[in-house]
């Protein structure tokens, strides 16, 4: 963030003149939305762009509003986890140009009549009822007239949302349910404290509600409009629109150690048609004369600012919430919670052992203590949360991370060359850059050609360490370093900043590996897990998109990504886990080497109309051990213009509604294909008056493959003609080939055929035959 906010700042230094004509005018930065971080949406596919408020207070009821796109018909909404029910109760879009121009023709209808009621005796009256439509009518172009808003926003549906009291505090997930399908999820936090909000802005807010017709929304005055009263500790929620400012006041008393901690880009990961992808949100405190006391843009690397302030007498205090460059948007939303709340800021060692009782320091605010203590005993390896109770609040979570590699402490003094601290590998040391400056070192024995990784856990378990990595022999030669290393796995990153190394020892001798960070800073927060030793070979597996939608019998296409470690390259089969009978995955596997696959799911026949919550396996042969891991669900988005993410969702959840026309492949698989030759596939697909002429095409096919000329029917069997072509196909390679099915009708109006989509045709396997080598004379 820090490289990004200095251009940012240069920026505004040369542009802000302008740049307060933009803001002051309601513009946004903004590009084509071709290239904006939103998922691929699928057209009649309700997609959710924001939720507001973002959650809620255990045992209370709210009134959610939720905007996007392709929500009409909305029947339910799904929660994960447990204790919150909902009730849909309202759904409203901006009323289309027709319906506009058709109102205001109306409205000047009922205006004459009452003119001329007025004007002569013998006209016809102007009744309560018109008088009552005219009322309805105005209101209607006041607040539904709004025609400027982005079709991803455009539509609200309304939730009554229950907490039970005894719902888990925490990150939940919601997606809404038409009759068109399921939606993405959105994050909703289930609160332990009071909450208060502004009213909603929605699509169709009347204008003037609006931050752009607000005379006091001028981001160069230090206030922006009227400020909320709150009694902490709440949670307030709100929005942000362009130029606005939004600020409220609560009374401390003298020794209170508040905490202010935003949620804004945790919210809402990746904004459409926001650079730099997300809402920059910054806080700030003021005192009753209107003094800053403390400003914060981020908390560490993390875009959502945290403040912590020690009250310095019995007042009334401010606290301003902003979007870093003055943009906004209904789906620039918050929530800030405040308070005397517990806030972890470290947490050490940063992980343990499986199978021993575990003793952490604490580092932090408001925490009933600095010690925890905890058994891992049929804990299996991988990263868990943990939180403390402190004035009955629960803390924020602190993440730890859980092996079953030996471990070993990091003992001072370790900084010199002369004084590291000898390893015996592998192991995973648990240690700490205690202070700006700190180095530390660690020197093992090796032999010529062992293959050796040093990978670094800090970032990606809550330090604030920016590591770096160097790998030196006995005389002091460096033999590999390395600073930062990008884990696909963790999508929400803004740094990537774990290091990792491999290499071959080049001689039998002694090496010395140093960790230090690359901005010299250093404390007690400045944990890290080096794990030293040979590869230990793995994978982990994303399945995207988290929400599937089906009709009975059809199959939807589900990418299923590796990404594998310590170079593992084998084929990882697929499988779904508990899944109700008649589901089933089709090209069910990553080839050897390739990072993704694009597999289908079939939904059984005669299952309708329910949400099913699936679990995707990979099951794999490592060293001659079978290994198997579950898939997380994820999101795959792009950030602003060509960075993709892929965002860990809780659940994997299936709709299925309606029945589809079978579809199936006829072709015995794998399907072999040869350069310079054609492949002849057959697809079972039956014929009806509705579809008659039923015709395919590969989805994002690889290189150098194609349908080659039309589909032939022969009763209920189409006949298709697949191209390889020598000189782009890969020879050696695998995978599947994703068919959808259309079929084109007549559009006499249009002049030329109407297609409507079919579906897909499950996955079929494939293998490009190697080329032939020419025989020796």
């Amino acid at each position: 963030m820090r490289p990004l906010k200095k251009t940012l700042g240069l920026l505004l230094e040369y542009l802000d003149p302008w740049l307060f004509f933009l803001i002051s005018a309601g513009m946004v930065f903004s590009f084509s939305p071709k290239t904006q971080a939103q998922p691929a949406n699928t057209r009649g596919v309700p997609h959710l762009a924001f939720t507001y408020p973002a959650g809620g207070q255990q045992g209370t009821t709210v009134t959610v509003s939720i905007g996007g796109q392709y929500l009409n018909g909305t029947v339910a909404a799904h929660f994960s986890g447990y204790g919150l029910t909902a009730k849909v109760v309202h759904y409203e879009r901006p009323l289309s140009q027709k319906e506009i121009n058709d109102l205001r023709e109306e409205q000047q209808k009922l205006q004459d009549k009452r003119a001329a009621a007025r004007a002569d005796k013998t006209k016809p009256p102007f009744t309560a009822e018109d008088e009552k439509r005219s009322a309805e009518v105005r209101t209607l172009l006041a607040t539904r007239g709004n025609r400027q808003v982005s079709p991803v926003l455009a539509e609200t549906v309304t939730l009554e949302v229950t907490l039970d009291p005894s719902a888990a505090p925490g990150e939940r997930e919601v997606r809404l349910r038409t009759a068109s399908g399921l939606s993405n999820p959105m994050v909703f936090i289930v609160s332990q404290l009071p909450e208060v909000r502004e009213p909603v802005r929605i699509a169709t807010s009347s204008p003037n509600t609006a931050a752009r017709k607000n005379p006091d929304a001028n981001p160069r005055s230090p206030r922006s409009k009227s400020e909320m009263e709150i009694t902490v500790p709440a949670v307030v929620n709100g929005q942000i629109m362009p130029g606005e400012v939004d600020r409220f006041r609560f009374t401390a008393k003298k020794g209170q150690r508040i905490v202010m901690v935003a949620h804004a880009r945790s919210l809402i990961p990746y904004l459409a048609d926001a650079v730099p992808g997300w809402f920059q949100a910054t806080l700030a405190l003021y005192d009753e004369r209107g003094r800053e006391l403390a400003y914060a843009d981020d908390y560490r690397y993390h875009p959502d600012p945290v403040l912590r302030f020690d009250i310095p007498s019995d007042g009334t205090y401010a606290v301003e919430i902003k979007d870093a460059i003055y943009r906004g948007r209904e789906d620039f939303i918050y929530r800030v919670a405040i308070g005397e709340l517990p806030f972890i800021t470290g947490i050490y060692p940063l992980g343990a052992s499986c199978g021993e009782r575990a003793n952490f320091e604490l580092t932090g605010w408001n925490l009933p203590s600095n010690q925890l203590a905890l058994e891992t005993n049929g804990k299996k390896p991988g990263t868990f949360y943990v939180s403390v109770r402190g004035n009955a609040q629960l803390s924020n979570p602190a993440r730890i991370m859980l092996e079953t590699l030996p471990g070993t402490a990091e003992a001072e003094p370790n900084d010199r060359a002369d004084t590291p601290q000898a390893i015996t590998l592998p192991t995973t040391v648990n240690g700490r850059i205690a202070r700006p400056g700190d180095t530390d070192m660690f020197r093992f024995t090796g032999k010529a050609g062992d293959e050796l990784v040093a990978e670094v856990q800090a970032r990606r378990l809550g330090s604030p360490l920016d590591s770096v990595l160097r790998l030196t022999d006995a005389a002091g030669k460096q033999i590999a370093f390395n600073d930062d290393n990008e884990d696909k796995g963790s999508g929400l990153l803004t740094h990537h900043a774990d290091s990792r190394l491999t290499c071959k020892l080049p001689a039998d001798g002694t090496y010395t590996l140093t960790v230090a960070d690359t901005q010299h800073q250093g404390g007690p927060d400045f944990g890290y897990r080096l794990r030293v030793g040979p590869p230990q070979p793995d994978f982990e597996l994303r399945v995207a998109p988290a929400s599937i939608n089906l009709k009975s019998g059809a199959s939807a296409v589900v990418t299923v990504f590796a990404l594998r470690h310590d170079g593992f390259e084998g084929e990882i089969g697929l499988q779904l886990n508990n899944a109700p009978r008649g589901f089933g995955l089709s090209g069910a596997r990553i080839p050897a080497r390739e990072d993704k696959v694009q597999v289908t799911l079939t939904a059984p026949f005669g299952t309708g109309d329910e949400v099913f919550d699936l679990t995707v396996a990979g099951v794999a042969i490592i060293a001659g051990k079978t290994v198997a891991h579950l898939a997380v669900p994820a999101e795959d988005m792009m950030q602003a213009f060509a960075y993709k993410h892929l965002v860990a969702t809780k659940e994997l959840m299936v709709n299925v509604s309606g029945r589809a026309s079978p579809l199936r492949v006829v072709t015995k698989a794998p399907l072999r294909l040869t350069p310079g030759s054609t492949t002849r596939l057959q697809i079972g697909a039956q014929a009806s008056r509705s579809a008659p002429n039923v015709q395919f095409e590969l989805i994002d096919p690889p290189e150098g493959i194609k349908l080659e000329g039309t589909a032939k029917r022969s009763g209920d069997t189409v006949s298709l003609v697949i191209a390889c072509d020598p000189a782009k196909a890969k020879p050696g390679s695998q995978g599947n080939l994703i068919l959808a099915a259309f079929a084109d009708r007549p559009n006499p109006k249009a002049k030329a055929n109407q297609r409507t989509p079919l579906g897909v045709v499950p996955a079929i396997a494939y293998e490009i035959a190697p080329l032939k080598t020419p025989a020796a004379d």
